[in-house]
C-alpha cells in the first residue's frame, strides 16, 4: 500500500481534471468518489453550502499511484513548487507526455517541465537520466531546452 497519496485541490472540476489524467495515463483507474454532505446536519460547514451534495473527492490511481483530488473551489492554486517526474523509456514516450499534458492550454517550459491546463507542474525526463547527465556539457544543452530530446545529449 502506498504510504503517501498527494492530495490534489481542484476548483469545482476534480471529476473532469480525473477522467483528463485518465485519458493520458493509459493505465490508470478511478477508485473511490466521495460527496459533500446535503445539510449542516449531515456535517455540511456554512462555507461549503454551494458545494451541498457535489463530488467532494475522487481518488484515481495513475502510473501505479493513488491521488486524491479533491473540490474545494478557488482559493488555493498549484504552483511549480510541486511537480511529478515521469521517467520515460524513450523519446517517444516522451514526446506523447509532452504533447498530450501541453495540449488545450498546457504550457511548455524548461528543462523538461511543463504545466498541464489545470496548472499542475509535471517533469518528463528520460528514464536514464543520471546516465544522459554525465555527458559533457549535458547541464548546459538540457537548459536550453523546452521538452527534452534525448539524441542532443
Amino acid at each position: 500500500m502506498q504510504k503517501i497519496i498527494p492530495n490534489l485541490w481542484f476548483d469545482g472540476n476534480v471529476k473532469e481534471a480525473a477522467e483528463y489524467y485518465l485519458s493520458i495515463f493509459k493505465d490508470g483507474k478511478m477508485i473511490n468518489t466521495t460527496y459533500y454532505p446535503m445539510t449542516e446536519t449531515e456535517g455540511l460547514a456554512d462555507f461549503q453550502k454551494d458545494f451541498a451534495g457535489k463530488i467532494l473527492t475522487v481518488e484515481f490511481e495513475i502510473l501505479g499511484m493513488r491521488f486524491i483530488g479533491i473540490n474545494a473551489g478557488p482559493l488555493f492554486k498549484f504552483t511549480e513548487a510541486i511537480s511529478f517526474m515521469i521517467p520515460c523509456k524513450d523519446q517517444k514516450e516522451i514526446d506523447y507526455y509532452w504533447n498530450a499534458l501541453t495540449a488545450n492550454g498546457g504550457e511548455e517550459s524548461v528543462c523538461g517541465w511543463l504545466k498541464d491546463k489545470y496548472g499542475l507542474s509535471w517533469q518528463v525526463c528520460p528514464e536514464n537520466w543520471e546516465e544522459l547527465n554525465k555527458k559533457p556539457g549535458a547541464f548546459k544543452k538540457m537548459m536550453g531546452m523546452k521538452k527534452l530530446i534525448i539524441a542532443d545529449f
